[in-house]
């Protein structure tokens, strides 16, 4: 194939990327961005291995090999994980990428004539750079990766796990880094390769591990962009067109996701690199007992009053994607539609454990795209509701965000949720949220608890919604 033809097919790749994207930008559109993303990677797959065709049979059965088994594991994964399991898989897919990238940083260094880089020993000075700050930015994405998917996936503990002089040891490591990769451009030594490679990993994990579990969509739209900047460095190192555009794309994209993340917490993206909530200050609020009586109520009490309602907003959340409550959840509202109650939900930005993981549950349960609100939207409404039904969502409709000064998430956005007529609080228990604060919202006169799982509590509901 020849390199205009190349360089137009990966083109038309980088259109289809960015069609993919602004798809993805609505659910109404999602499907369609999807497809426009697959197209357009198999077109890029496909342009590269006609620029790149190997002469003899053995790497073709060894590509061919490669390519069958990855997508074999990831259409295995992508129909058998758990939509509650989303958020560490995509943090799992996260950390493929940056050791991809340390493979393939490694290869060029070791083979550089494969690569049109250099020879052994005599590798282009630009190439050491990108291979540098490819392997580096990979390298940490590893590692950060795979602690955000144990932190998710319930292996290490959510909370932060704050090591001593943690700040001092960061920027310590993060200056030798920059030095290591300096050397490393001047001298072409292996050696520093992997020094740089060992400490990006070191540092990686360190960073990752003192940030709390309320901080995880930022975390995991970070570690994209992040995996996207990898493949990018890696891709000006391959001289592939594609991978840059594609890399370019996802870390920009990520970059800004991780902006609106820490707008929708008040909270700059520093604070959230430096420490997460549910710090010092944040355990102990949350370890202390609180005696004051609540409202508890039973799924009969929810159900008359919703039934009577005029309207009801829908707040759902963790818990609901913990307990997989979205579909009972859905036949609850088609239920009181029916009953000519205007039915809502209301989405927090960062509610769940990734940027849009509600919207991907309710998705699933078919609720239509047209009754589901961004915080900014709907906020004023909780006013004008006669219920609002919350199922699983804890710090994001903590009053005491927008009053206790001292409270970790003071500052954050909340869903206005006490104000409407009466708030319906489907939890387990009165543990606080998952930043270690206690929910102010528990204890007003217009909230009723309701105890249990979330799914078996709305299938309760529904029940006593068709008596």
């Amino acid at each position: 194939m020849s390199a205009d033809i190349a360089a137009l097919l990966y083109l038309v790749s980088g259109v289809l990327f960015i069609l993919a994207l602004r798809g993805l930008s609505s659910p109404s559109s999602s499907r369609q961005g999807n497809m426009f993303g697959m197209v357009g990677m198999g077109i890029a797959i496909v342009t590269t291995l006609a620029v790149a065709a190997p002469s003899d049979w053995i790497s073709w059965l060894l590509i061919v090999g490669g390519i069958g088994l990855g997508g074999g594991i990831g259409a295995y994964m992508a129909r058998t994980v758990k939509m509650t399991d989303m958020p560490q898989l995509v943090a799992a897919f996260h950390s493929l990428v940056g050791l991809a990238a340390v493979f393939v940083a490694a290869a060029a260094l070791y083979a550089p004539e494969a690569f049109g880089i250099g020879a052994p020993g005599h590798i282009h000075a630009q190439a050491l750079v990108e291979m540098s700050i490819g392997v580096a930015i990979g390298a940490f994405t590893f590692t950060g990766s795979v602690i955000a998917f144990a932190k998710l996936n319930g292996n290490m503990s959510g909370k932060p796990i704050i090591l001593p002089a943690r700040h001092a040891i960061h920027i310590v490591m993060g200056v030798a880094i920059v030095l290591l990769v300096w050397a490393f451009t001047t001298s072409a030594d292996p050696w520093l390769f992997w020094a740089i490679t060992i400490l990006a990993l070191v540092l990686g994990g360190l960073m990752i591990i003192p940030i709390g579990g309320a901080d995880m969509p930022v975390v995991v739209s970070m570690l994209n962009s992040y995996s996207g900047w990898a493949a990018a460095g890696i891709g000006f190192t391959l001289g592939n067109t594609a991978l840059i555009i594609t890399g370019a794309l996802v870390g920009s994209s990520g970059a800004i996701l991780s902006y609106i993340m820490c707008k929708a917490m008040n909270r700059s993206f520093i604070s959230v690199i430096l420490g997460g909530f549910g710090g010092d200050s944040a355990a102990a609020a949350g370890a202390e007992e609180d005696d004051r009586p609540v409202k508890q109520g039973a799924a009969e009490d929810a159900a008359f009053l919703m039934k009577n309602a005029g309207k009801v907003i829908i707040v759902p959340g963790y818990g609901m994607a913990v307990a997989q409550a979205q579909h009972a959840l859905r036949e609850m509202a088609d239920l009181l539609k029916k009953e000519g109650v205007t039915v809502k939900y209301a989405i927090h930005p960062v509610a769940g454990r990734m940027p849009g993981h509600m919207n991907v549950l309710l998705a699933e349960a078919n609720v239509p795209y047209d009754e589901v609100f961004e915080l900014e939207d709907i906020n004023s409404e909780f006013a004008q509701s006669d219920v609002a039904f919350v199922i699983g969502a804890n710090d994001v409709t903590n009053p005491s965000a927008k009053t206790d000064k001292t409270s970790p998430i003071y500052g954050m956005p909340v869903l206005n949720v006490e104000d409407a007529g009466t708030v319906l609080f489907i939890k387990r228990g009165m543990s606080a949220g998952y930043a270690g604060v206690q929910n102010e919202l528990f204890y007003r006169d217009n909230t009723m608890m309701l105890f249990g799982d979330a799914k078996k509590m709305t299938e309760d509901i529904v029940k006593a919604l068709g008596h």
